[in-house]
């Protein structure tokens, strides 16, 4: 863990473009996020949240114009939410 020093520095240098965010998630989103970031050579974690963010609202704007995108986004809602109740 960091010292409060560097947090404190962190947080100042940062302060207006970005907030941290911890979080408690399984083994198995640990596991995905490294995956994600090795697929698509980003830096760690923390950038394939952002990135699967990012893929979310192109696939949101998307699917206001394109039935395809609609149609997967409704699968991908679908699936989350009977996954997640196991």
């Amino acid at each position: 863990m960091a010292t409060a020093r560097s947090q404190n520095r962190w947080r100042s240098r940062n302060r207006y473009s970005k907030k941290q965010l911890n979080v408690m998630a399984r083994v198995e989103t640990h596991d995905a996020l490294d995956a994600i970031a090795a697929a698509h050579d980003l830096r760690g974690k923390g950038e394939a949240v952002t990135f699967a963010c990012f893929v979310t609202r192109w696939l949101m704007q998307q699917s206001s114009h394109n039935h395809e995108a609609a149609t997967l986004l409704s699968l991908l809602s679908d699936v989350y939410h009977k996954e997640r109740e196991t």
